[in-house]
């Protein structure tokens, strides 16, 4: 269980860092172009970036959870760094 938690921590570390890029990117192209699509980004981003910040103190301060718990928050904690790297390997481009 411990190494799930683990993963789960190390996911949401990793889409803060990954979030924190995609903001420094758009806000510089903003400032360039001011698109409301690229505000737009900028808000969602602060708000998953919120999450995540979230999801990281959780993770660290949780009491113990039922094993079921763990791994589906795990798994979506997972996927959502894929996309979000995705999504920032894409935008820097």
């Amino acid at each position: 269980m411990s190494l799930l938690l683990d993963a789960a921590r190390v996911a949401a570390g990793t889409n803060i860092l990954l979030l924190l890029v995609l903001l420094g990117v758009w806000g510089r192209t903003y400032r360039e172009v001011k698109a409301p699509l690229t505000l737009g980004s900028m808000v969602f981003a602060a708000f998953l970036l919120a999450e995540n910040v979230v999801a990281l103190w959780f993770y660290s301060t949780a009491p113990a959870l039922p094993g079921f718990a763990v791994e589906v928050m795990m798994a979506l904690q997972v996927l959502e760094t894929v996309g979000i790297a995705a999504l920032t390997y894409v935008t820097w481009q």
